[in-house]
């Protein structure tokens, strides 16, 4: 024989009211997330454009860019606003090869700086974040002419 269940109105609905502001706080935390990897990939190719465009000699010459910061910003050019700050520095990398000999490379560093804010003002949660990313090359031969 079957018995009567008591009936269960409005459990839904109640158990939803209850989630719902999690779900949502979840759901802004989880867009944010997703912009900052984003925006880091951005950062990362710019940083990338901009060390291989200084790299090469070359490349000053038949480049439709006029400088390292142009070069660096060519994949995000209304992205990244406020622009980001690009900056190149050069150097010499020296070490011993496995035969024992004393030999250099020069290298061009560029490094892409950008002030990443979030859309969610959640508090306790910080609302910007600097994401920064350094490339190096190595400078390439000069070909005799």
């Amino acid at each position: 024989m079957r018995q009567a269940r008591p009936a269960r109105r409005g459990v839904a609905a109640t158990e939803l009211a209850f989630l719902l502001p999690l779900l949502a706080f979840l759901f802004a935390v989880g867009i944010d997330w997703s912009r900052v990897f984003y925006y880091a990939v951005i950062v990362d190719n710019c940083a990338r454009n901009g060390a291989m465009y200084a790299s090469d000699s070359y490349s000053g010459v038949v480049s439709p860019y006029p400088d390292i910061t142009t070069a660096a910003l060519a994949d995000a050019p209304d992205i990244l606003t406020p622009t980001p700050t690009v900056t190149s520095t050069t150097g010499t990398y020296n070490y011993t090869t496995p035969a024992g000999a004393a030999a250099s490379y020069d290298y061009v560093d560029c490094t892409v700086t950008y002030q990443f804010t979030t859309v969610s003002q959640i508090p306790g949660l910080p609302t910007t974040t600097t994401l920064s990313r350094t490339v190096r090359c190595f400078i390439a031969p000069q070909l005799p002419k």
